[in-house]
């Protein structure tokens, strides 16, 4: 960074500094007259000193990477173009820029000490008034900023929280939400019922008629759970071919019915890998598991878990409790 004259000698004049519009003050352009105009090549970054300054960008344009020193630094790049500003929040904070700026083409800067930024804003309301309107928009711009990244973040959460193949939710989703649904349940002593299912012989589908065959069925049991189920009612799938369904507030004898009804269903369900040969149907046996005293999410999948293979040894295709 180097100082090739002052603003004085410039020819620049205080109407081209966008923190200076709209003031016609020649105390303030002779204060400004004294200050550096500095060159910074193109990719160069501005060595900061400890002291609070303030840069305006008189040709080129700058690159701002913020908070690269306190570990907030996210890839967030601001451009800066003639007329705009850079350390404004150093000057207020009176320390030293916590942002690394670089020229994004050569380019020339009017630097502004701390000190003399202050006593101009003591002399000039309109300064002051330019200045609070430039933070305030740079708020406004942080705030829209972070809303985006929330969304994303939350997009990318629910996400992480469906099974790739299926569409239905993940265990990570049911290791989250189960334990919260279980202690409303005994909070509000309201039922909890869940359905654990297996497809029957899956391996031997699978064997028979290859991988792609297995995923369709899947896709096909995963189908015939989720349009079945009331919207306060989740799906999910527990590993493997094995599926779950959690039904809130769902007595004994409505749960059982519900499985009877999704097992029914499963064996009327088609798998399809192209539209002129159909495969067989496939079918599904299902434990029904009830939520009581004590339980926690463990014991509740365990007791389903154990009603599932009733239904398995049973002869499967059918429901067990």
């Amino acid at each position: 960074m180097e100082q090739i004259g002052t603003f004085a000698a410039s020819g620049y004049t205080i109407r081209d500094l966008h923190l200076f519009r709209d003031i016609d003050d020649q105390q303030i352009a002779c204060a400004l007259g004294g200050c550096a105009v500095v060159r910074l090549d193109t990719g160069a970054k501005v060595e900061d000193s400890n002291r609070a300054r303030l840069y305006i960008v008189l040709r080129g344009a700058l690159a701002v990477e913020a908070d690269t020193r306190n570990g907030m630094a996210d890839g967030t790049v601001s451009k800066i173009l003639p007329g705009e500003s850079v350390g404004e929040q150093s000057v207020l904070d009176e320390a030293a820029n916590l942002a690394s700026i670089s020229a994004l083409e050569e380019s020339e800067l009017l630097v502004i000490e701390g000190e003399l930024v202050w006593k101009l804003i003591d002399q000039s309301n309109g300064l002051a008034r330019n200045l609070l309107r430039l933070l305030s928009f740079r708020i406004r711009a942080a705030n829209a900023l972070l809303r985006r990244r929330q969304k994303l973040g939350e997009f990318y959460r629910q996400l992480s929280m469906n099974d790739g193949l299926t569409g239905l939710y993940n265990r990570a989703w049911m290791n989250d939400m189960l334990p919260k649904l279980i202690a409303t349940a005994h909070r509000a002593g309201t039922p909890l019922a869940l359905v654990m299912l297996d497809l029957d012989h899956f391996k031997l589908f699978n064997d028979s008629h290859g991988h792609l065959a297995g995923d369709d069925a899947l896709r096909a049991a995963a189908d015939v759970i989720s349009t079945a189920l009331r919207p306060s009612d989740f799906a999910l799938r527990y590993g493997g071919e094995e599926l779950m369904v959690i039904l809130p507030e769902t007595a004994e004898p409505l749960a059982v019915m519900v499985a009877d009804r999704l097992c029914a269903r499963m064996r009327e369900a088609p798998i399809f890998r192209d539209m002129r040969v159909p495969l067989p149907h496939i079918t599904a046996s299902f434990g029904v598991a009830m939520l009581e005293a004590g339980m926690d999410d463990s014991a509740l999948i365990a007791a389903a878990d154990a009603a599932l293979y009733r239904a398995k040894d049973g002869g499967r295709n059918r429901v067990a409790r």
